[in-house]
């Protein structure tokens, strides 16, 4: 029996009936709907609308086809529900009776999604704080392996300056613990119960809605009938979130498969996550890398889907709505299932700090330490720039480093400058001079190191604190 099927004369047409049901995918949601039944059972026996015999039912019910579904996938096999609700309701009337269809007293389908889906992207949300932890507890573990290895830092792919490679790491470090806190803020808005909205216009029973947020670990109710019935921004937010945290994975594998390739040479592909060639026999492919970056564009599109689905409704619930689930449970599966990948990708990969380091120390990569000189021997850096690149442009024609430049060539190019100089274009000089908060300088990454390590472990504190 449908849920609605009393005022109609004609049955659905069969293709259309197979065409709108959304069973087939929102049966993913059945544990938050059944979550949700039970404190809304729980809420209609606190307003006296069951008695404490019938909740007892009820909720054993529930308890049960918990159970099946954990037991056997064939159960969910369901060719009549129409969606998570109805099959629920057809699962309590077999089990308990007439007293089933009490469950549905003073609800609609209509808070009902809109408390499925808080529930399912607040859990979704704290198992992926939690990876998003393991992830960037393995690059941090990475930068403490790395100690004081340094590498090139780049600017428009062009060698810039030397940075070491724990600040390198520590930069992806600072992206995803971003992705965490927009996580969490997410979290925090959503957390509202829909409970007691009714259709449209809020519940027709003297159900006590701060109740049954509370039972549910919602902070509050929601404040407006036709919001909570009809508001998806909570998934919009939720899978804008996924996309920067998707992007900043795609520029994460860019960058390792740069690295990887023969030109830079910086680092070793795990062949536990790479794969060769059907025709050429040499080959190591970084599949997995080529993967994250082509999903990015998989959680983009999912996003712009939802951003188009629900542009221009009307309030409040409207059937269009029902197509902002699959992007939604597309996305969180690809994220889902790619940071544990990621992970022990990283923890698998072999860093060629000696390349690196020998990178670090050419291509002109010590000039703003030179032009650094300069300015603190009282030359405005304007004209330290300037002369810095007449120092590098001899350089070039002479197929020295700046290091090798004679002392008397400086000269000719500042009188200021000393034998001190040369000091100054070390690795280790280069690297030092950085020495403010955020910079590559040795003790600002040794500090930075330290702080990540406690932020890290406040994220799992805070999921923790959820469970």
């Amino acid at each position: 029996m449908k849920m609605w099927s009393g005022r109609f004369r004609e049955s659905l047409d069969p293709a259309f009936e197979r065409w709108q049901r959304s069973f087939p995918f929102d049966c993913r949601l059945l544990p938050f709907e059944l979550e949700a039944s039970r404190a809304h059972a729980r809420g209609l026996e606190h307003a006296g609308v069951i008695s404490s015999e019938e909740l007892a039912e009820i909720l054993e019910g529930l308890e049960v086809i918990a159970e099946k579904a954990s037991a056997s996938p064939d159960f969910l096999k369901d060719e009549e529900a129409e969606d998570v609700h109805h099959f629920v309701e057809k699962q309590l009337a077999v089990l308990i009776g007439d007293t089933g269809y009490k469950l549905h007293s003073g609800r609609s389908r209509n808070e009902q999604i809109a408390t499925d889906l808080r529930l399912y992207v607040r859990s979704k949300v704290d198992e992926l704080g939690g990876l998003l932890a393991d992830w960037s507890e393995a690059l941090l573990e990475e930068a403490k392996k790395v100690g004081s290895a340094a590498m090139p830092g780049y600017t428009h792919l062009q060698p810039a300056e030397p940075v070491l490679v724990a600040h390198w790491l520590l930069a992806y470090v600072e992206m995803f613990l971003r992705d965490a806190n927009r996580l969490a803020d997410c979290r925090r808005r959503l957390n509202l119960c829909p409970l007691g909205s009714g259709a449209v216009a809020g519940a027709t029973l003297a159900l006590d809605r701060a109740a049954l947020a509370a039972d549910l670990g919602f902070d509050a109710p929601t404040s407006n009938s036709l919001d909570a019935t009809s508001d998806r921004d909570f998934l919009l937010e939720f899978v804008q979130t996924l996309v920067l945290l998707m992007l900043h994975l795609s520029r994460w594998a860019e960058e390792m498969i740069l690295f990887s390739t023969a030109e830079y040479g910086f680092l070793s592909l795990p062949e536990a996550y790479s794969t060769g060639s059907s025709a050429m026999p040499q080959k190591k492919n970084p599949d997995l890398l080529e993967l994250v970056r082509g999903k990015a564009g998989r959680v983009v599109g999912a996003a712009t889907t939802l951003l188009m689905t629900v542009k221009g409704l009307p309030l409040a619930y409207n059937k269009d709505l029902q197509e902002t689930q699959e992007p939604l449970f597309d996305a969180t599966g690809t994220v889902l299932g790619l940071l544990p990948l990621v992970t022990a990708f990283l923890r698998a990969v072999d860093f060629d700090l000696v390349r690196m380091q020998q990178r670090a120390q050419s291509d002109y990569m010590n000039a703003w330490a030179a032009a650094t000189y300069l300015v603190e021997h009282g030359v405005p850096s304007r004209l330290a720039h300037e002369q810095v690149g007449a120092a590098v442009k001899l350089c070039l024609e002479r197929a020295c480093a700046l290091a090798e430049l004679p002392l008397a060539d400086w000269q000719r190019i500042n009188p200021v400058i000393g034998g001190d100089i040369f000091r100054q274009l070390t690795l280790e000089a280069v690297l030092s001079i950085h020495d403010v908060p955020g910079g590559t300088g040795p003790g600002q990454v040794r500090r930075a190191l330290a702080q990540a390590s406690e932020r890290i472990a406040q994220l799992r504190e805070e999921i923790h604190a959820h469970a």
